[in-house]
């Protein structure tokens, strides 16, 4: 039938060589996050946690436990492999950075707070024509940012977000959601106290879901109209103070 098929969109051919460093990056992160979980099982067995913090600092963390021999020879295989994951990590970060540093997309949607370069890369090459999208609601929805529709008869229901489209942007976007939250940039204020409003409401996954998916409009706001990041007014003082409890 007639219309019943969509042209997929190829990638341009730069927008698919950064997509392949975004790819090799994204193996070594799920490879690191792996090793990170079985680690933190094995010291688990015997009674060590290992303190909460960033992924980069973990090696260093474990160390810090003082283990006894038997134990962090079991393991040294592990992070043995880790130290040397960060390395290429750090390598490929900067090699992103490198390639896209002339990219002035890439650019101005690092002007929004806790997008980095890998963010920014990566939703200018998942996204790469903007045209093709005709608002920000196509973006979250291409990107699984959107509530199923539950409903039946008159009865309208949301369900959880659809999770369709690519999974890598989508966790990076709820990264960036996350680091509003806990580092506070005071060029997203009013961006984290929306988002503490709805987790006031709803509670804080639902809330920073929300906050992922205002962030991909505002990035495709930004590609579409080419232009940098200009942060909303915060809420009023009182509203402000009550919002944060």
């Amino acid at each position: 039938m007639l219309g019943a098929y969509h042209a997929a969109h190829r990638l341009s051919d730069p927008q698919r060589h950064v997509r392949g460093r975004l790819l090799v990056r994204d193996a070594l992160v799920r490879t690191r996050t792996r090793y990170i979980s079985l680690i933190r099982a094995l010291l688990r067995q015997h009674g060590y946690r290992v303190p909460s913090g960033s992924a980069e600092a973990f090696f260093h963390r474990v160390l810090a436990l003082a283990l006894p021999g038997r134990l962090l020879s079991t393991i040294a295989p592990l992070l043995a492999v880790m130290r040397h994951l960060n390395t290429q990590l750090t390598y490929s970060d900067a090699v992103i950075e490198r390639v896209t540093a002339h990219d002035e997309r890439v650019q101005r949607l690092r002007t929004v707070p806790s997008v980095g370069p890998v963010t920014a890369a990566a939703f200018v090459a998942t996204i790469d024509d903007v045209q093709r999208f005709r608002h920000a609601h196509q973006v979250e929805a291409y990107l699984g940012l959107v509530p199923r529709e539950l409903s039946s008869g008159e009865t309208q229901r949301r369900g959880h977000i659809t999770k369709a489209g690519h999974a890598r942007m989508r966790w990076l976007l709820i990264q960036a959601a996350v680091s509003i939250l806990r580092r506070r940039p005071p060029q997203a204020e009013a961006l984290r106290l929306w988002a503490l409003h709805i987790a006031a409401r709803r509670g804080k996954h639902v809330a920073v879901v929300a906050l992922a998916r205002r962030l991909a409009g505002i990035l495709y706001a930004l590609l579409r109209d080419g232009s940098v990041f200009d942060p909303p007014r915060s809420p009023r003082p009182a509203l402000a103070a009550t919002l944060q409890g």
